[in-house]
This record gives structure tokens, C-alpha cells and sequence, in this order.
């Protein structure tokens, strides 16, 4: 039997299996606002077959948007258009939806990707914003520099972060991620080598960890226990002396005994000085080593993971307990139906689709 194909529970979510659809911005909101690319972008992920979708890092105040085109969960507008988004995936899809809360912090205020390489827009400039951050020192030498949050604004942050989980609950989430990852702000506290704050929130690993745990702690306890909520870091910043591994030990064992439901585990994306060789499930071994220091708390695995039979290998052995693929299913969004055929497992599709099950795949779709 499939081990990619058999349940999985993270906190009080039950998954078919233990395919994710990791978040994927797509800088195609307006305002905020999710669009009709969101809509048909997201309804082809909620018919591939997999455990678990998860929407897009969507910023829970404007300022902390990565680009100007992100998706927002901050007010009356950018909830009522993710509503009708949710409605739509809802009425045909019964996958399990989570949604990533972020706050960019000085990785903040940026050009689209695909528009002058994604560089930083200053504040006066068009589509452009003051950032924040743990300190005053931006992501790249020449970039404007980010303001240092005070503890006034650390809090309004962390109560941003309960509003905007507040409002994913009402438009019916099953779960919600925190985005601790990729260099965003709460890995911008976690690393050594974005914070040299020299108050509570700086220095020792103890006060680094401190915001994103609560920010946690307050999503937690704004959201009803029925609600997952899990948190996704980055093991390492592939620099020497920053965030590593160690370090995500420390963290994960504290969110673990914080009622965590879940950890996604990536890397990189803090510093420009990383040096990363990409190569097939290269994340993989930071995700087992995290795992094997746990009790119970799901570990999720991504990064480079595409052919079937090495996700099945990386849930079996036990070094993760599930995978979350992101380009792949841009590629081949029915990714999973191809991998049910390919281990003899069974997959949901819905009805409008049984007629094109393979002769040679029979039984794929249960």
C-alpha cells in the first residue's frame, strides 16, 4: 500500500493523503484583492487530487505585501474577494484549504518578478511603501532601508497577524500557515544575521524566537481549536553564521509544546550570500533531522521533490510525513493522478473528469 496515499492528520485536520499544494504567489491581485486569475488558478490546484491546498502568502497588512500585485487579508475588500474565491473552490472542490499568512518586512515594496527583476521600489516611488523589519538593514546593500519596529509596532504587527487569522476562520479555512520562512519578517527576527537588536527581541536564541512565537501564540488562541495552524521556516540560510538547523531544532520543539498542528520546513531566501546548490529533494534531510528531534508534531518536506516514487521513498523511510510540491504542479497540475497510477493507490477527481481514467490506470480514481 501507498504511504504517499494514506491519511494524515495535522492537529485536528484529517488529509486523504499527504500531497500539499504549497503556496505560490502569483502577484495578480488588485488592492489586495484576489482576481479571476486566482479563481481559475486555483481551481485547477483543487482538482488535481491532492491532501491539501494552500493558498498564497497573503500579507495581513498592505505594507506587508511583497509586491504591489499580492494577495491581502486586511480589510472588509480583500475578504469579501477571497470569499468569493473560497465560494467558487468550495462548490467544486472538497479539498481541504489552508491559506499562508505573511508579513514581507523589508523584503517588502518590490517590483513584480517579471518587471525589472523584482527589484525594491522606494517609498516615494510608484507602487512603492516604507518597510519594516527587525532592524534598520535592508535585504540588499543600496536597497532603502527598512524601519526598525518599535514594540508598539511589533505588536500592532502580531494583532494584524489575529485579525487577519480571524477573518481566514470566517471565510471557512481549514488551515492556516505562518509564513516564518524565505527571509520574510519572522525569519528576519529568527536569523543572527538580520537582528542585532539589543532589546528582548534580539541576540540570544531565546529572544530571537520570541515574536514569531507570539505571533503563534495569539493566532492559536484567536482561532477555534478546530482550525489548524502550522508554521513554515526556513532550516538554514545556506550562510555562515545565521539560522541553521540547530537553531530550527529549538524553534520547532517550542511550537511543538505550543500546540503547533504542523511544520513546513524550506530554506534559504534571508541573505543574498547564500550559496545553495539546488538538487532533487535537497530540503529533505533538514526536514528529517527536525523530525527525528520531535514527539508527534507532522513535518512537511519541499524543495526540488518531482517524480513519485521519490516522494513515496521520503514518507515510507519516515523523514517527512508529507511532501508539498509547487512548480511541479504548475507543470503538471494532475500530478498526483499520476502518481496514484504510478503506485497503484486511488484518487479523488470529480465527476465531470472519470470518463478519461486510463484503461491501464483502472480503479485510479476512488
Amino acid at each position: 500500500m501507498s504511504q504517499l496515499f494514506s491519511p494524515l492528520a495535522l492537529g485536528p485536520l484529517s488529509l486523504s493523503n499527504r500531497i500539499v499544494v504549497a503556496p505560490m504567489c502569483q502577484y495578480s491581485a488588485e488592492e489586495g484583492c484576489t482576481s479571476d486569475w486566482h479563481a481559475q488558478h486555483l481551481g485547477t490546484l483543487a482538482q488535481s487530487g491532492a491532501g491539501l491546498l494552500i493558498v498564497e502568502a497573503t500579507a495581513v497588512e498592505p505594507r506587508g505585501r511583497i509586491t504591489w500585485g499580492d494577495v491581502g487579508l486586511y480589510d472588509d475588500a480583500t475578504e469579501a474577494a477571497l470569499k468569493a474565491t473560497v465560494t467558487s473552490l468550495r462548490r467544486w472542490s472538497p479539498m481541504p484549504l489552508g491559506i499562508q499568512l505573511a508579513h514581507a518586512g523589508r523584503k517588502a515594496s518590490t517590483h513584480k518578478p517579471w518587471d525589472h527583476g523584482g527589484a525594491a521600489i522606494a517609498p516615494e516611488g510608484e507602487h512603492g511603501w516604507q518597510t519594516v523589519s527587525s532592524t534598520a538593514r535592508p535585504f540588499n546593500e543600496g536597497d532603502p532601508a527598512p524601519q526598525a519596529l518599535d514594540q508598539a509596532g511589533i505588536d500592532a504587527i502580531v494583532q494584524a497577524f489575529v485579525d487577519s487569522a480571524v477573518r481566514a476562520h470566517r471565510l471557512g479555512f481549514d488551515l492556516i500557515e505562518l509564513h516564518g520562512a524565505h527571509g520574510y519578517l519572522l525569519h528576519q527576527f529568527l536569523s543572527p544575521l538580520s537582528n542585532d537588536r539589543q532589546d528582548a527581541y534580539g541576540g540570544t536564541l531565546e529572544n530571537r524566537l520570541r515574536f514569531p512565537l507570539q505571533v503563534f501564540h495569539a493566532v492559536r488562541a484567536a482561532v477555534p481549536a478546530s482550525v489548524a495552524v502550522g508554521m513554515r521556516i526556513s532550516a538554514s540560510d545556506w550562510v555562515e553564521g545565521g539560522w541553521d538547523v540547530a537553531q530550527s531544532v529549538a524553534l520547532a520543539q517550542a511550537l511543538e509544546a505550543r500546540g503547533c498542528s504542523y511544520l513546513h520546513v524550506s530554506s534559504g531566501g534571508l541573505d543574498p550570500r547564500q550559496q545553495i546548490k539546488p538538487e532533487d529533494g535537497y530540503q529533505v534531510p533538514f526536514a528529517s533531522d527536525i523530525k527525528a528531534t520531535l514527539s508527534t508534531m507532522p513535518v512537511i518536506a519541499v524543495g526540488l521533490i518531482t517524480e513519485p516514487r521519490h516522494a513515496e521513498r521520503i514518507v515510507a523511510e519516515g523523514k517527512a510525513d508529507a511532501v508539498a510540491l509547487a512548480r511541479g504542479l504548475l507543470y503538471d497540475p494532475r500530478w498526483p493522478w499520476h502518481a496514484a497510477a504510478e503506485l497503484g493507490a486511488t484518487v479523488h477527481a470529480s465527476p465531470q473528469y472519470l470518463r478519461c481514467q486510463p484503461r491501464s490506470a483502472k480503479g485510479l480514481f476512488g
